[in-house]
């Protein structure tokens, strides 16, 4: 869309997790949308993982009128900043936000893990928990993912991981695991489980919970950083 004004739009990528804007605004979740420095789509609006398909205002994003729709809003907005009247885009998306629902401990949950074995909370309580939302067709899940069977091996059984894929078949699923930690809880995620967790934005999404359940930590995307912080609070959480 940027090409449609030459010299007078350009299109800026940056990472989640590193974003001054994204920080700003509270993003938690992908894909948020800016017009210059204004927050004009959330992830909402495309829909959620847990949420019924269609609730967004461009969902199901896969509809080509979905898309359309989309794509004429952020026309119309961009030629109002062009024309000088940002103000106008700021009062339309004023309280917009993408700030996630934290949950404050673990969820209930039950799932039927990749052994075909019953997961649920009640097995994992007790214990310092990690919860990992990942998926299949994200690169920077699968450096974690290795790190995550690294960390379960240095704190043995005070550490409960739990690895759970949203978005990705089965079958594609159990053929990434086979090179993976075994010591990790592995499953594949359902819409319930998702909604319970405050629902899930964005891959990488990782839950750290304290031997009460209380949550420690919640820590969105993939930031150059990422592992450091996670080891910070376990630190502090498993002694």
């Amino acid at each position: 869309m940027a090409a449609k004004y030459p010299g007078k739009v350009t299109f800026v990528s940056e990472n989640f997790g590193a974003s001054k804007l994204a920080e700003q605004y509270g993003v938690k979740g992908y894909p948020a949308v800016f017009v210059d420095d204004v927050l004009v789509a959330v992830p909402r609006d495309f829909g959620y993982f847990g949420e019924v398909e269609g609730t967004g205002r461009y969902a199901p994003w896969r509809n080509a009128g979905s898309q359309a729709k989309f794509q004429a809003d952020l026309v119309r907005m961009v030629d109002l900043i062009l024309a000088g009247k940002k103000e106008l885009v700021s009062q339309e998306r004023a309280g917009l936000s993408s700030a996630a629902h934290e949950i404050t401990a673990l969820p209930k949950f039950s799932l039927t893990d990749l052994a075909r074995h019953p997961l649920t909370t009640d097995q994992i309580s007790g214990r310092v928990v990690l919860v990992e939302f990942w998926a299949t067709w994200c690169p920077p899940c699968r450096s974690t993912l290795e790190w995550l069977g690294q960390l379960k091996q240095k704190y043995g059984d005070n550490l409960a991981v739990v690895a759970l894929a949203v978005e990705s078949p089965e079958d594609t699923v159990r053929s990434t695991v086979k090179s993976l930690s075994p010591d990790l809880r592995w499953a594949v995620t359902d819409a319930q489980t998702a909604q319970a967790f405050g629902d899930i934005t964005s891959v990488p999404t990782m839950f750290l919970f304290d031997r009460s359940g209380k949550t420690a930590r919640v820590l969105y995307g993939a930031p150059p950083d990422l592992h450091q912080q996670a080891e910070k609070v376990l630190g502090g959480l498993v002694k």
